[in-house]
């Protein structure tokens, strides 16, 4: 799982959508229209970061809601907690 989480990561899109989540939860057209790029290219980010477990989606009617995942913050959190023991 860290594996994907850090090929995720890589991309710049994708880190800045996790910037924009952690003020909250947004549609997917919110997150949509903070970007320079199409509608399938933002929905292929969102899959990435949903496949990483590091953004959770709800369904609201015709609306998918994304917000951080708390089980992928503290996931980093023991990773990264190994390193500085």
């Amino acid at each position: 799982m860290i594996q994907k989480i850090l090929d995720a990561l890589c991309d710049p899109t994708r880190r800045e959508i996790l910037r924009l989540l952690r003020r909250g939860e947004r549609s997917a057209g919110e997150i949509a229209e903070r970007f320079d790029i199409s509608a399938p290219a933002i929905s292929r980010h969102l899959s990435l970061l949903r496949e990483a477990e590091m953004v959770e989606a709800r369904r609201d009617g015709k609306n998918v809601y994304y917000s951080l995942s708390l089980d992928f913050i503290e996931k980093m959190k023991l990773w990264l907690n190994e390193f500085s023991e």
